[in-house]
Order: C-alpha cells, then structure tokens, then sequence
C-alpha cells in the first residue's frame, strides 16, 4: 500500500527522488521489500532486539562497553533465515560495509550509543523490574507482564531476559538501503532524527489547534475534518515560520483581542480593545495593518 502513495506524493510535487523516514513500526520485511523493489531510498527505526545479533561480532571483539556518541556501522538480515543471519560473520573482527550487490540478504545497519538514552533506558527497565516483582510476589495483577515467565503454573523473575535488556541499554538502531558512499552513518542518523518535526506538528494538531480524534461514518466527513485539520497546520506553520513565535504564544497574544481595526486587501475592519505589544508585533510581522 505505501508504494502507491508514494508515487502519488511524487508526481504531485514533481520529485525525482524521495526518501522515506519512518520509526520501527514500519520495519515489516514486506515493507523494505516492496520499497526496494520500486527503487525507493528508506531509514526506518530498528527495535533493540535485533541489536544481539546485528552486533554480535562487536559484542565478540569489543565487549558490551560504549562511549558516548558511540556509531556501529553494520548489516542486518532482511529475513529471520539462517543463511541471511550467516552474512554477517562474528568470528571477523571487522564490520561488514554493506554493499547491495553483495549483501543481498541484508540491509544496512547503523547503530548509535547515547549515554542520555541509556540513563532513559535503565529507568524504564528499572520500573519494569519493580513491576514484575510485585507481580511474582502477587501484589499487583497483569496479564502478560515484561520479565515474568511461568513455569508449571508458577510465575519468577526472567532474570536471564533482564540482564540481555540491561545490556543493551543506550542503543538505537536504523535501517536503510542508502549506501555509505552515499550517506554517511551521521547523514542517516541525523535525517531519522528530523522525524520530531512530523511528531511535533501531530502532537500541535491535537493541543494548540485543538483538533481532537472525530468519529465520521462517511468519506465526505472524514477528507472534511482532515482539510480542515491540515488547514489549519499549514496556517500554524506559516505564523510560526514569519513571526518566529510558537503557535502556543501567537494564540495567547491574540486572543484577548475582542475588536481591532484591521485592513486587509484594502479593506477595514473595526475593533475596540486596544492591541498589546505582543500582539502588535505579530501583527506587523504578518504584514497586517491596524489602526
């Protein structure tokens, strides 16, 4: 489904090439495929499971020790088959550099270490602990609790799971098809990353422009409230781009304004309240005349 779009995307806005960025949630081997094949440029998120065995010849070599900033260069398989798995040899000291006409059982791997991500990591798994304790002890009650297994009917701490995850904490993977002659390990990471531009304007959307889920029964209603939606962003973006002001603070400038006099396109609109020096900035920034 997501190669249609794509080239929809493209011919709209006359695009030769896009990449595209996506989390984890889109790293489905049927996906990578079907990108690959349309010879469409992808970085998607990988999940911290796949780490033991995308690194398991740095694991091997270098131990489970990283500093800061840290960046692993590798494949990982595209499939869950042994002979994919077998590319990428442990008893080698050096990475494999992923080549496509080489590799064709993989993909490229990036794999960066972030002291802050792993101070954020061991917190969560910390709590994780604390939570599957108290379910072994009986005092809390969950349906299938991370770092609990059963056996014989009795629940104990998995231990052995705890300890891979402790691991591997600070660790973030990305998957791509871009070679290193193209894209640096930085390049690939630091474009993943601008996905918080994506997010933010999401989490806007449902906040300052208070454009909460809808239940529609009919496509008319639904293209509706998503024009309506969309509208409403790119007009966010275009006052936080020419004021530089946050759509929060053009909101809260704006909005004790009952009556002005405005004049747009040649014509005047009254007011009354008198503008505030926020407001007036703003104002002038968008090129909006007031008397």
């Amino acid at each position: 489904m997501i190669v249609p779009i794509v080239r929809q995307f493209q011919e709209r806005h006359n695009l030769a090439q896009v990449v595209i960025v996506a989390d984890a949630g889109m790293l489905s081997a049927t996906n990578l495929h079907a990108l690959d094949e349309a010879g469409l440029r992808f970085i998607v998120g990988s999940r911290v499971t796949k780490a033991p065995a995308d690194l398991e010849s740095h694991f091997r070599w270098h131990g489970d020790a990283f500093v800061d900033g840290q960046v692993i260069d590798t494949i990982t398989p595209r499939t869950a088959t042994t002979a994919a798995r077998a590319v990428n040899d442990p008893m080698l000291k050096a990475e494999p550099v992923w080549d496509p006409s080489v590799h064709s059982r993989s993909w490229r791997a990036v794999w960066a270490y972030s002291a802050k991500r792993a101070v954020r990591d061991a917190k969560t798994l910390t709590l994780q602990e604390n939570r599957a304790k108290a379910v072994v002890a009986g005092e809390k009650a969950a349906r299938a609790p991370r770092f609990v297994k059963t056996s014989n009917g009795t629940r104990s701490l998995d231990e052995a799971s705890l300890a891979r995850a402790r691991r591997l904490v600070g660790l973030k993977g990305y998957v791509t098809n871009i070679p290193a002659d193209l894209a640096t390990a930085g390049e690939i990471i630091g474009n993943y990353h601008d996905l918080w531009r994506v997010e933010q304007s999401f989490r806007m959307s449902k906040t300052d422009l208070r454009a909460r889920p809808m239940f529609h029964h009919t496509r008319d209603a639904i293209e509706a409230h998503l024009t309506i939606v969309f509208t409403a962003l790119a007009v966010a973006r275009y006052l936080q781009n020419t004021t530089g002001m946050s759509i929060k603070k053009i909101i809260r400038a704006l909005r004790p304004l009952q009556q002005i006099t405005v004049t747009i396109a040649g014509h005047s609109h009254h007011a009354r309240d008198p503008i505030t020096e926020s407001a007036q900035t703003i104002l002038d920034a968008l090129g909006i005349a007031t008397d």
